[in-house]
């Protein structure tokens, strides 16, 4: 049997086969004209201010989903936050949180924040917040720095804030909804 044809057969079966069968690709979200991206690498920019900045202007809600979470000063934006009234829920992968004790995530617990554990996933990997959704000044933080000092100040990580784009904020929010779904409450 000739390559090519051998390469057809192939296919066809891909194409037949349920299990293997391709999916479509993902959705693409309008980007706001308004709408803005800030950016921080590390170690070097001082990512974790511009993500407390972005915490202490939220005014409905504050949706966190983290792999890893150690970071005090974030913990502590996230406190306040609720403090003044904004309703602040972390979801939180469980294996890390048993691997690490996070005294972060627990002192959450003690200040009013309902703090979530997924085991569902393998990795609960998200490193997202979703502030302010279904409000046009929502804003997405996302990219792979971990809510930890290391991520600061050892790690090479990347951070993204997306401002003013209501679909990526409105996906990003479902997304955590679906999430939050399965995890359950972490004990004090």
């Amino acid at each position: 049997m000739s390559t090519l044809r051998r390469l057809l057969v192939a296919l066809a079966m891909l194409a037949s086969s349920p299990a293997l069968a391709l999916q479509p690709a993902p959705p693409v979200a309008p980007f706001a004209a308004t709408g803005t991206v800030q950016y921080a690498f590390t170690p070097g920019d001082r990512a974790d201010d511009m993500i407390i900045a972005a915490i202490a202007a939220a005014r409905r809600e504050v949706l966190v989903q983290a792999f890893s979470f150690t970071h005090r000063r974030i913990a502590s934006a996230l406190a306040a936050a609720r403090r003044r009234g904004a309703e602040v829920v972390v979801l939180a992968d469980a294996e890390q949180m048993r691997a690490n004790n996070s005294s972060a995530l627990r002192g959450l617990v003690r200040a009013g924040v309902p703090v979530m554990l997924d085991e569902q996933h393998a990795w609960a990997h998200n490193k997202v917040m979703v502030i302010d959704g279904g409000l046009d000044n929502c804003a997405v933080i996302t990219g792979s720095y971990n809510f930890t000092s290391a991520a600061q100040q050892r790690n090479a990580e990347n951070v993204l804030i997306l401002r003013g784009n209501a679909p990526l904020c409105e996906a990003y929010r479902n997304n955590w909804l679906r999430h939050r779904a399965h995890a359950l409450p972490m004990r004090r």
